[in-house]
């Protein structure tokens, strides 16, 4: 006959297992943290076997390729100096707000808000670039998106076609739409089905890498810096990393993925663990930002807090 636990002794036998099982996944834990950096921090964007195609953003560009919400106006925006301001926390403590009110075009993108951070990220906003994902926040706090001052301000919306484009007429494009029609001082757009092929184009020529098939989905960062390139002479960004920032030793210092999120995820937890996963579709942020450290050399783009190494 086998022996029976009692009641008591089951309970001690299943805390023993649960115990064990806690230090194991501890140690597997704290063993993955330690060498994230080393494995899943390797550059996904270079294919050895594929000769990079350094594309001219200037003459690749087209401001054909954005369809107004409401009416037929075209977009024409152009701007000698831009201010690029990211989303990101590393703006907090810089206190340029003042510098980037003065630059002639402000850029800032998805829901990133102004009020109550205009020391450090300031107050005005000539154009917002907001993905599909991030429309029903926009529109949910329109005195802080949607009623600007600016001379002649516009949105741009991009995503998949059949949720924001012209001809599927989802239930966002009807949204962004009728808001269009109420906030007249504002420029509504989108980025047409064929520039959005384009863009998948330009990752592919950029990096080797064909998006779909590597898994990827491109950031509004992505969008944002080539649009800035396109519409801007000289470009200073705000709050962007390096690629290597977060590769660095000791572990870099953790900060929110957002300024406006205090208790969001950590920034450079969320590019290491998009940047190393082969499952799913994630944003390839470091490799993106390999991309910029190249675009920075032929487009007069700067970058600050933190500034960027010019090598």
């Amino acid at each position: 006959m086998g022996l029976r636990l009692s009641g008591k002794g089951q309970q001690s036998h299943r805390m023993v297992i649960f115990l064990a099982i806690f230090i194991l996944m501890t140690l597997l834990f704290l063993y993955g943290s330690n060498n994230v950096n080393d494995v899943v921090y390797a550059p996904f964007h270079m294919a050895t076997n594929h000769p990079l195609k350094i594309t001219d953003l200037k003459k690749w560009g087209g401001k054909d390729g954005y369809v107004p919400f409401n009416g037929n106006k075209s977009m024409t925006l152009h701007c000698q100096n831009c201010a690029l301001v990211t989303s990101s926390s590393h703006v907090l403590g810089t206190q340029a707000g003042e510098e980037i009110d003065h630059t002639e075009c402000v850029i800032r993108m998805n829901d990133a808000p102004t009020l109550g951070y205009e020391t450090d990220v300031g107050s005005r906003t000539s154009l917002r670039v907001v993905a599909h994902s991030s429309v029903f926040r926009v529109v949910r706090r329109p005195n802080e998106f949607l009623h600007c001052t600016e001379k002649d301000p516009a949105i741009i919306f991009w995503g998949p076609p059949n949720k924001i484009g012209k001809d599927a007429k989802g239930t966002l494009y009807r949204l962004i739409q009728r808001v269009s029609m109420t906030y007249t001082n504002l420029s509504f757009y989108s980025i047409t089905s064929s520039k959005m092929r384009r863009f998948d184009s330009l990752f592919h020529k950029e990096t080797g890498r064909d998006r779909q098939k590597s898994h990827s989905w491109l950031s509004t960062g992505w969008f944002t810096m080539v649009i800035a390139i396109e519409i801007c002479d000289n470009i200073k960004v705000y709050g962007m990393v390096p690629a290597n920032h977060c590769g660095k030793k000791p572990g870099s210092k953790k900060l929110p993925y957002h300024y406006y999120k205090p208790r969001g995820g950590d920034e450079c937890i969320t590019y290491i663990q998009n940047e190393g996963s082969r499952r799913g579709n994630h944003h390839r942020f470091i490799t993106e930002k390999q991309v910029f450290a190249r675009w920075a050399k032929q487009y007069n783009i700067t970058f600050t807090n933190p500034k960027w190494s010019k090598d």
